[in-house]
């Protein structure tokens, strides 16, 4: 249960970037299947290499925000739709990946990671572990929650919001697109690079499926605490990576089968995405069923008043 705790503080960070493009600029981003594992393959390398292992990380920010921005260039000048720029984006970093590993798989089991002062200290794998990685991700949910109060922010929520209506106050929606596509696969890159730390390796195929995780983390996360305060929808995200790693962990646990990991997962944000849709349901429900009562009640009530009437009017005779 510690592991999976862990694991999904890391994948938090994952969570915030895939937060930025699907709430703030409801935008659909299949980039970060690539750009994850472009920030792990460039961690990796780089530590192999003698890089200090939080320049390292960066360097897999920096590796997810170009490939970001790539995305961005194809939409905004390209004129490409946004779903079909992600997919190309994804494909050829499948390749540029392959081109800075050399291989399929990078090793990392004896090298010096940003996990290796906690695993020595023993605090990795127990709560004082879990609380540690907390603090930090919390630290970077808050700085994204100060930087979308700025005015370039408030920029970037408006043209998610309307986009057309921030292009009248002389906004460049193209810029906004693009820095937020940016921050986005950078924060997915250092995800990869921490999660490729933490387990021992950078793997070509460790991105895959991982936006409908990010999807998953998002809508869960926020089907729990709400969206009404943007401090509640930013740490959201954040609960709901811990939250899909707990049930992968307990679905595990009951036996079931890890080949169905993905199903469960694409089970999980149907029924994320439905239960909005439920709960108004069971309001019209609610609303359908108290007037129907009413209107019995007062039908009954009627009917006992012209009784009554009518019982008193053959007393008087």
């Amino acid at each position: 249960m510690i592991g999976a705790v862990e694991v999904g503080l890391i994948y938090g960070v994952m969570a915030l970037g895939v937060f930025l493009t699907f709430r703030v600029l409801n935008f659909p981003d299949l980039t970060v299947d690539g750009s994850f594992t472009t920030g792990a393959a460039t961690a990796a390398v780089g530590i192999l290499r003698g890089w200090d292992p939080v320049w390292a990380t960066l360097a897999g920010f920096v590796t997810g925000f170009i490939a970001g921005g790539v995305t961005g260039l194809l939409h905004t000048k390209g004129r490409i739709d946004g779903l079909l720029a992600g997919i190309l984006t994804m494909i050829a970093l499948w390749s540029i990946n392959l081109r800075i590993m050399g291989g399929a798989n990078i090793p990392l089991l004896r090298q010096e990671t940003v996990f290796t002062g906690m695993r020595e200290a023993g605090v990795l794998g127990t709560w004082a572990g879990a609380g540690m990685l907390a603090i930090m991700v919390a630290a970077l949910g808050l700085l994204v929650v100060w930087f979308l109060t700025t005015n370039l922010g408030l920029s970037l929520r408006a043209t998610g919001d309307n986009g057309p209506m921030i292009t009248s106050f002389g906004v460049s929606t193209d810029y906004t697109k693009i820095l937020t596509l940016s921050l986005s696969n950078g924060f997915v890159g250092m995800c990869g690079a921490l999660v490729g730390q933490y387990q021992g390796f950078a793997d070509i195929s460790m991105g895959i499926g991982l936006i409908l995780v990010g999807l998953a983390s998002v809508i869960m996360g926020q089907a729990i605490l709400g969206q009404r305060w943007l401090w509640a929808a930013v740490f959201a995200v954040i609960v709901g990576a811990v939250l899909y790693r707990i049930i992968i962990f307990l679905a595990l646990q009951v036996g079931l089968d890890p080949n169905d990991m993905k199903l469960i997962t694409a089970l999980l944000v149907i029924v994320a995405l439905l239960v909005p849709r439920f709960k108004e349901m069971w309001r019209w429900f609610s609303r359908w069923y108290l007037n129907r009562r009413g209107t019995t009640a007062a039908t009954g009530i009627a009917a006992g008043a012209v009784a009554a009437a009518a019982l008193t009017t053959a007393g008087s005779e």
